[in-house]
C-alpha cells in the first residue's frame, strides 16, 4: 500500500476547495442541463458556478480561463468522489515511481490532451455529422481526462497488479482493465450514448497518457 504523495494530496485538496468554493457563485438556474442551454440566452452570470466549467471557444460562454479551472471542477459529489477515489488509488504509485515534477507534468498534459480530443470531436459532430450547434454551449467539467490518463499510465507500469473489481467483484490485471474501459469508453462516444457524459475526454486522457510514455520511453525525460 503507497503512502498519499505530495504532488496526489495537492491536488486531492484543490479538487475539493474548489467544489465546495464554486458553491460562492451558485448554483446554475434551470433545472437541467437541456434547461440551461436553451432557457438562459446569453445572460452569463445565470450559469453560477458552471462559469467555471469550459464551453466550446465559438460558445458565447466561453472564457479563457476555463481551459484550466474545468479540469478542477465537478458537477456533484459523486462526480468528485470517484475522480478523487481513482486519484487517491491510482496516482500514488505513479508518482512515486517518477518524481513529483513528471507526474504534475503528465497529469496536466493528460488533461488538456481530453479537452483537445473532446473539443475536436464537438466540432465535428457540429459541423460535418449533423450535431446541433448547441452543443457549443453544453460546458465540460471535471478531472475524469486527467484520471482516465492515470489509468493508462498504471496499466502500462504496473500491468500485472490484480484489481479488484466491484461488478462483478472478481480481480483483473490492470493491463486489461484498462484496455477494456477504454474500449468501452470509445464506443459510447462514438455511439453517443449518455450524451452527458464526455466520453471522447475519458479516451483522449488515455489516448495522450500513452502518446507520452511511448515518447518518454523512446527520447527519455527531462523533468
Amino acid at each position: 500500500m503507497y503512502r498519499i504523495t505530495d504532488v496526489v494530496k495537492h491536488l486531492l485538496i484543490i479538487n475539493v476547495l474548489m467544489y465546495f468554493g464554486s458553491m460562492l457563485l451558485g448554483n446554475p438556474a434551470g433545472s437541467t442541463m437541456h434547461d440551461l442551454v436553451n432557457e438562459v440566452s446569453t445572460d452569463f452570470s445565470l450559469w453560477g458556478r458552471y462559469r467555471l466549467a469550459m464551453f466550446f471557444p465559438t460558445s458565447d460562454f466561453f472564457q479563457p480561463y476555463q481551459i484550466v479551472t474545468h479540469m478542477f471542477m465537478h458537477g456533484d459529489l459523486g462526480h468528485l468522489f470517484f475522480n478523487m477515489f481513482a486519484l487517491f488509488m491510482f496516482g500514488p504509485p505513479i508518482e512515486a515511481l517518477w518524481g513529483p515534477k513528471r507526474f504534475l507534468f503528465y497529469y496536466l498534459f493528460t488533461g488538456f490532451g481530453a479537452l483537445t480530443l473532446h473539443l475536436l470531436a464537438s466540432y465535428l459532430e457540429m459541423s460535418y455529422l449533423g450535431g446541433s450547434m448547441y452543443l457549443a454551449n453544453v460546458p465540460v467539467l471535471g478531472a475524469s481526462g486527467a484520471v482516465f490518463g492515470l489509468l493508462a499510465a498504471f496499466g502500462l507500469l504496473f500491468p500485472n497488479s490484480q484489481i479488484m473489481l466491484l461488478f462483478p467483484p472478481i480481480p483483473m490485471r490492470a493491463k486489461y482493465f484498462v484496455l477494456i474501459y477504454a474500449v468501452i469508453e470509445l464506443f459510447l462516444g462514438v455511439s453517443n450514448f449518455n450524451s452527458g457524459v464526455a466520453h471522447f475526454a475519458h479516451v483522449g486522457g488515455a489516448l495522450f497518457g500513452l502518446l507520452l510514455i511511448l515518447y518518454w520511453r523512446k527520447y527519455g525525460s527531462k523533468l
